[in-house]
C-alpha cells in the first residue's frame, strides 16, 4: 500500500515529466493501434475473403509442365526438345466434354457448366461491326483489314486453314454456345444485358441467337430478323440464325482501343447461342466436310472446329482445394492443372493491402524502437534527479526492491492511462487513416500497371481497376477483365488488438524502467546523502 501511495504522490508532484512521458506513450499507442488494425484487417481479408464467395475453376493443360517434361526427355542439355514437346502436346490434349463431366460428379463440385466457341464468316448482307473505315466482311478484297496488312494477317480471316488460334479458323464473328444460363457469366454480372427481345432456350438446338446492340445498329437488324453466316473454310456452307434478342455490352466501349487481329475479337461481334445449337452446326459441318492432303502429307478438312471449356463451381475455397487433391487421387495426369481466375484475381486485388500491411509492420517496429529509446533516456534522467530521494528512502529502512517497485508502479500507471487514451485516438482514426493510406497504395499500383501497359503501346493503360487478367465469355469475346483492387478495409480495434496494445505498454514499461531499477539497486544510501550538493 505504501508503494502505491508514494507512487501516486510522485506522479502528482512531477506533472510535467509524467505529461511528457504520457504524450510519448499516447503517440506510440495511437500509431501502434492503427498499424495493428491494418495488419489485422489484411490478415482477415486474406483468410476469410474467399470463404463466403463462390469459386469457379477449370481444368486445363499445364503448359509449363509440358515444357519441363520436354526438357527432361530431350538430349539438348536441359533445353526443350521441339519433337518431345509436340509429342507431349499430342499425348495430353484438352480434356473432352465427357471427361470434364465425369470429374464434375465430385461431391466438392456445387455446379458444372460449359461453353463452346467457334468462328464464322459474314455472308449475305450482314457485315461484322468495326470502327475501321474499311469493310470487314469476308468479301473485302482490299489490302488491309482492321488496319492490319495482308502479310501480317497471314490468312487469319476467311480462307484460313485450321492453324488459327487453338486450331480454330478465325472468321468475322465469334459464336459462343452456352450449356445453361449459369454459363452466361457476363449476363449474370450485369456486364451484358438484353435490351430487346428475349433469351433463347438453352436446351434447344434451334439456331436462335442474341446479337449485340452495336452489331444490330451497324446492320439495321432487329428482333425476328435472320442473319446468314458461312463456314470460313467453305464459303458455300452457310447457316441461318434467327435473332431472338439484342443485348448491350459494357465491355465493347471499354475495349475499343485494344489491338485485334480480327473483327471476331471485338466483343460487339460476339453472337450468343445455346450449346446444342452450336453443336448442331459443327456436327452438320463435319458431316458435309471435304478433306484433302497437302504437299507435306498433312490432312486438312473444311469442317468447323469447336473449342469447349468447362467451369466447376465450388461453394468455398476449401472445396476447391479438396477437389484439386481429389483430381490427383483419381489419376489425372500432372500435365493438367486446376486453376481459378477468382482466386488469382482476389490475390491480385490484395496486393495494395499487403503492401500497406508490410509498411504498417515496419512502421510499428520503428515506432516501438524510438519510443522505447526515448522513455529509457527520460527514466535515466528521472532517476538521477531523484537520487537523493532514493537515498532517504533506503536510509530509513525501505528495501531497494520496494523502491524500484515504486518507480515501476509510477511508470505503469502513466503508461496504462496513456495507452487507453492512445487506443481511443487510434480507434477513431484507424478506419479513415488506413483507407486513405490504402487508396494511395491502390493509386500507386494502378499507375504502375498503366505505365506498364503504355510501354506496350496500349492507349489508356490498364484502365480502371489496374491490372488486366484473362477473362471468359467466348473465344474471341472480351479477352481481359480488370482486377478490382480492394480499396476499403474495416480496420477497427478489436479485443485482440487491445490485448496487444496492453502487451506493448507492459513491454515499454519494462524496457524503460530497467535502467531506473539498475540505478536504484547500485546506489548506496550513505554515499548518496554524504555526496549531496
Amino acid at each position: 500500500m505504501m508503494i502505491l501511495i508514494n507512487a501516486f504522490k510522485s506522479i502528482t508532484r512531477s506533472k510535467g515529466r509524467n505529461i511528457l512521458i504520457g504524450i510519448i506513450v499516447v503517440t506510440v499507442a495511437a500509431s501502434s493501434s492503427i498499424a495493428l488494425a491494418i495488419k489485422s484487417a489484411a490478415s482477415t481479408a486474406k483468410e476469410t475473403g474467399l470463404e463466403n464467395q463462390t469459386i469457379t475453376g477449370s481444368i486445363s493443360v499445364d503448359r509449363q509442365k509440358l515444357m519441363e517434361g520436354a526438357q527432361g526427355d530431350g538430349d539438348s542439355g536441359g533445353q526443350a526438345d521441339m519433337g518431345s514437346m509436340r509429342e507431349l502436346m499430342q499425348q495430353y490434349p484438352d480434356l473432352s466434354l465427357d471427361e470434364l463431366k465425369t470429374y464434375s460428379e465430385s461431391d466438392y463440385v456445387k455446379e458444372f457448366y460449359y461453353t463452346a466457341s467457334a468462328s464464322l464468316n459474314a455472308a449475305g448482307d450482314v457485315e461484322a461491326y468495326s470502327t475501321e473505315s474499311s469493310s470487314t466482311s469476308s468479301d473485302d478484297s482490299g489490302s488491309e483489314q482492321n488496319g492490319m496488312p495482308d502479310g501480317m494477317r497471314g490468312g487469319m480471316n476467311g480462307g484460313m486453314d485450321s492453324s488459327g488460334f487453338g486450331g480454330m479458323t478465325m472468321g468475322d464473328f465469334s459464336i459462343t454456345g452456352y450449356s445453361s444460363e449459369s454459363a452466361m457469366t457476363k449476363f449474370i454480372s450485369g456486364e451484358s444485358k438484353i435490351s430487346s427481345g428475349e433469351m433463347f432456350d438453352v436446351e434447344s438446338s434451334d439456331l436462335n441467337c442474341l446479337i449485340s446492340n452495336e452489331l444490330a445498329v451497324f446492320n439495321g437488324l432487329s428482333v425476328g430478323d435472320t442473319i446468314t453466316l458461312a463456314n470460313p473454310n467453305a464459303e458455300d456452307e452457310t447457316y441461318s440464325f434467327t435473332i431472338v434478342g439484342i443485348y448491350t455490352n459494357t465491355s465493347s466501349a471499354d475495349s475499343s482501343n485494344q489491338m485485334r487481329f480480327s473483327t471476331a475479337q471485338d466483343p460487339a461481334n460476339l453472337i450468343c447461342v445455346s450449346y446444342n445449337a452450336l453443336k448442331a452446326v459443327t456436327d452438320n459441318s463435319e458431316a458435309v466436310a471435304t478433306t484433302s492432303t497437302d504437299d507435306n502429307g498433312s490432312e486438312t478438312t473444311t469442317a468447323l472446329s469447336m473449342q469447349t471449356s468447362g467451369t466447376y463451381v465450388f461453394s468455398d475455397k476449401t472445396n476447391y482445394e479438396s477437389f484439386s487433391k481429389e483430381l490427383t487421387g483419381k489419376g489425372l495426369s500432372e500435365y493438367y492443372t486446376l486453376s481459378s481466375s477468382d482466386i488469382n484475381n482476389y490475390d491480385s486485388s490484395l496486393v495494395p493491402l499487403e503492401n500497406l500491411s508490410s509498411f504498417a509492420t515496419t512502421l510499428l517496429f520503428i515506432i516501438l524502437g524510438v519510443g522505447a529509446i526515448i522513455l529509457i533516456v527520460l527514466n535515466i534522467f528521472n532517476i538521477r534527479e531523484r537520487k537523493y530521494e532514493v537515498g532517504v528512502l533506503t536510509a530509513i529502512g525501505i528495501k531497494k526492491g520496494k523502491v524500484a517497485m515504486q518507480y515501476i508502479t509510477e511508470l505503469l500507471a502513466v503508461t496504462f492511462i496513456s495507452v487507453i487514451i492512445g487506443t481511443g485516438i487510434g480507434a477513431a482514426a484507424s478506419v479513415p487513416v488506413s483507407n486513405n493510406l490504402l487508396a494511395l497504395q491502390v493509386s500507386s499500383q494502378e499507375a504502375a500497371q498503366n505505365s506498364q501497359q503504355e510501354n506496350f503501346g496500349r492507349a489508356g493503360g490498364g484502365g480502371q481497376g489496374g491490372m488486366q487478367t484473362r477473362g471468359s465469355g467466348g473465344m474471341f469475346g472480351n479477352s481481359t477483365n480488370a482486377v478490382e483492387y480492394l480499396d476499403t478495409i474495416d480496420a477497427t480495434i478489436s479485443i485482440e488488438i487491445l490485448g496487444q496494445l496492453v502487451g506493448i505498454g507492459i513491454l515499454l514499461t519494462i524496457l524503460s524502467s530497467l535502467a531506473g531499477v539498475v540505478f536504484v539497486l547500485r546506489y548506496e544510501p550513505l554515499k548518496i546523502l554524504a555526496n549531496r550538493t
